[in-house]
């Protein structure tokens, strides 16, 4: 049987901290007509909705191949994290208004360097995220060892001049997070799907587990 994991807040030395466990994965509620099992993102998808870490574009459709913003990958990020999207510093990109559902999340991310904007001061929230920009969005918002190999198995890859782009890739690679399109190429500047984009948020917190959890507080 398959698992899956959720976050409970348990105290550790006067520390109240957020840890992810297993769970059973056949007791998650699928609310969307649009993801069936026989989808490959069918777990991470209705695994993730279930500990409201994603959502859907509509109260019964998820739309797991539609290009996914930047926006919306910030959002689910900052959840599966569970940063303070409140208590956040501007991060005075003129194209994130505050009354924007995710100015929270982007200000907390930009806050923690896990997300940049671009030299005109804007985010482009809206931008369809590209593949290469996941990992690195995963690599730095997991806290995952950025690899020192810059050779990857992937040949369309090998061929970016950008050495720490090679280098998240490959960081995705050793934490198991990513098998590729192909196991020859990664398609670095396509696209990036919604359902992509759970699979890769799923794998992440399934390979960050045993490396502690995060302090909400301390009594």
């Amino acid at each position: 049987m398959k698992l899956r994991k959720f976050w409970i807040s348990v105290v550790i030395f006067g520390i109240v901290a957020a840890i992810y466990i297993p769970t059973s994965a056949n007791a998650a509620e699928n609310p969307f007509i649009d993801v069936s099992v026989k989808d490959a993102h069918y777990e991470s998808i209705v695994t993730l909705i279930n500990e409201g870490i994603v959502e859907g574009t509509s109260a019964t459709t998820y739309e797991p191949y539609k290009q996914a913003t930047r926006q919306e990958a910030a959002l689910f990020i900052a959840k599966a994290l569970h940063l303070d999207t409140v208590n956040v510093a501007d991060p005075g990109f003129i194209d994130v208004p505050k009354a924007s559902k995710y100015y929270g999340a982007i200000a907390a991310l930009s806050q923690k360097g896990i997300i940049q904007g671009y030299q005109d001061g804007t985010f482009r929230p809206s931008n369809t995220l590209k593949r290469s920009q996941i990992a690195k969005m995963v690599t730095l918002g997991f806290g995952l060892q950025v690899s020192n190999n810059t050779t990857t198995p992937f040949k369309d890859v090998n061929v970016i001049n950008d050495l720490e782009t090679r280098q998240y890739i490959q960081s995705l690679i050793d934490y198991q997070i990513t098998t590729g399109t192909t196991p020859e190429t990664f398609r670095p500047f396509s696209p990036l799907t919604r359902g992509q984009l759970a699979t890769f948020i799923k794998r992440a917190l399934e390979a960050t587990d045993g490396l502690g959890f995060q302090v909400i507080s301390v009594e």
